[in-house]
């Protein structure tokens, strides 16, 4: 295994003419990266900072931005990366709880920064990465030249601290989490096992590079991958830009393939360039991977990571998928996330420890290389997230016969109603199938009689209507009385992260409020 940087500097000594970055009309080749992260780590290790301090970045998908987060992990320090979709107060209390020392950032968020530079006391310096601005240095004039100074980066192992993003906070406080080379490794490791290319690869990078799209770009560099930038999920321009560069691989969440199938013309471009569209942060409707087969071909794969175990733990690939569909009897594993990644396991564990046979439902804990160093500065966390020498992942699954794992729900999502587990997921794959549903969330309300009742909020589709009671009496005959919801609420937005994400503790807390969740 090597250093993250290392297969950065792959990818850079064997495609040094080949664009790395389409950002626009601004593209950087291999070798112009390579050199803007030694620029980049230059200036940084001029500023003093030392090997355990971290450094944060905050920006949009960008070549520059790009560039900085590489330009950190070859430094030698933790990098911090701030997600532009969080309020400014949750991105503060990220900076003040890492102690961050310096930040990298997009002229579009000098609010925010100016904000952050008055309440964060340990950020000493914020350098604007795109244009001048009032008051703040920019980056060109802040780098030193390339080769002009002869620094020397700390020295990092595969156990060192290479990243500290924070928890997306959707079951409680965000958390920071320490990744280290190792981490990403493991999934360089992962998908050169998994994915394979009869030519260099090009990917859209549409979710923010600051999570997981940009883990999945980082494994393709060694393989010479580009890397389109998009900077919004605007559908039409998603669509135009498959076909303009011919892109071969995509990560998205499930919300925005929806939002994908939806466009009136989806149908009438050219996607014979595609070989993976790698849906990950959320489970995926079946109903709607069946349409999205009809319309991108087989090209889905099912991925299962958390940011604390990155990358990869489960994958369902394509040619799974196209089994699954030939035989009935193994249909089921549609629903599935997929067998176990080469280089990572996973099992199913009792509340105490034990390991359950095939088809028992429990908590989904995983080994493996990818897994993370701890909480940041959460000895007591982190202690408890890897009880019996496993990482706790907070998931319920269960695996089948032949190794499949299939994920039923959050630990603390699931509804416990007059005595009946009910797991939301169960629900929600059986709302997706229904007409005119976008997407939707089910969750547990209090109730006197029952302790609670299940509840599903639903986001219609843009230009149609769903009737919550017609839709009720659907689920009632597909489900039963315990697990068909007792109320149903048309929302115009479901609350999501800024990793698109529903977030199911904010939809709860409007029923909940004031009261004990009774679990």
């Amino acid at each position: 295994m090597l250093r993250y940087i290392e297969y950065f500097d792959k990818g850079v000594k064997a495609f040094p003419d080949r664009l790395m970055v389409i950002d626009g009309d601004v593209q950087f080749t291999f070798r112009e990266m390579g050199q803007l992260t030694h620029r980049i780590a230059d200036g940084l290790i001029s500023e003093g900072i030392g090997k355990d301090e971290p450094v944060a970045t905050i920006a949009p998908n960008s070549a520059l931005g790009y560039a900085c987060q590489w330009g950190i992990i070859r430094a030698g320090m933790p990098w911090l990366p701030v997600n532009i979709r969080n309020g400014v107060d949750e991105n503060i209390a990220a900076l003040n709880k890492l102690r961050a020392k310096l930040l990298l950032f997009d002229s579009s968020m000098e609010g925010e920064v100016r904000r952050m530079l008055a309440e964060v006391p340990t950020l000493k310096t914020a350098v604007c990465i795109d244009t001048a601005i009032a008051g703040f240095q920019n980056l060109t004039d802040w780098m030193p030249a390339y080769g002009e100074l002869n620094v020397t980066y700390h020295e990092t192992n595969l156990d060192d601290v290479v990243s500290i993003p924070m928890t997306s906070g959707t079951s409680g406080k965000p958390k920071g989490v320490m990744l280290t080379n190792a981490s990403f490794s493991n999934g360089v490791a992962n998908f050169h096992s998994l994915m394979h290319y009869d030519s260099p690869p090009v990917t859209l990078a549409v979710a923010p590079l600051t999570h997981g799209a940009g883990y999945f770009a980082g494994t393709l560099i060694p393989q010479g991958g580009t890397i389109v930038m998009q900077r919004d999920a605007n559908v039409e321009k998603i669509l135009t830009a498959i076909s303009k560069y011919k892109v071969t691989t995509l990560f998205l969440p499930p919300t925005l393939l929806y939002n994908m199938l939806a466009h009136p013309r989806v149908r009438e471009y050219d996607y014979s360039s595609i070989r993976y569209i790698i849906m990950g942060a959320a489970p995926l409707s079946e109903a709607k991977l069946r349409e999205a087969i009809e319309v991108f071909g087989h090209v889905f794969c099912n991925n299962y990571s958390q940011t604390e175990a990155p990358v990869t733990v489960a994958y369902l690939l394509p040619e799974q998928i196209r089994e699954a569909l030939k035989n009935p009897e193994t249909e089921k594993r549609l629903h599935s996330v997929g067998t176990e990644a080469p280089f990572s396991k996973f099992a199913i564990m009792d509340d105490d420890g034990n390991l359950l046979g095939p088809n028992e439902p429990g908590e989904i804990v995983v080994r493996s290389q990818a897994v993370m160093k701890g909480y940041f500065e959460d000895p007591e966390q982190t202690a408890a997230t890897f009880a019996y020498g496993w990482h706790h992942t907070g998931d319920i699954g269960q695996v089948d016969e032949d190794g499949y794992l299939y994920l039923v729900d959050r630990k603390k999502d699931m509804i416990i109603t007059g005595g009946f587990n009910v797991y939301p997921g169960e629900v929600e794959q059986a709302i997706w199938q229904y007409p005119g549903v976008l997407d939707c969330a089910v969750v547990g309300a209090p109730d006197d009689k029952w302790g609670e009742r299940v509840v599903a909020i639903v986001q219609a589709k843009e230009g149609e209507q769903v009737d919550p009671d017609a839709l009720q009496k659907h689920l009632r005959e597909k489900l039963g009385g315990v697990k068909a919801p007792k109320d149903i609420f048309v929302w115009d937005q479901l609350p999501r992260s800024a990793n698109g994400k529903v977030l199911k503790r904010e939809i709860r807390n409007t029923f909940w409020a004031g009261q004990a969740r009774r679990i």
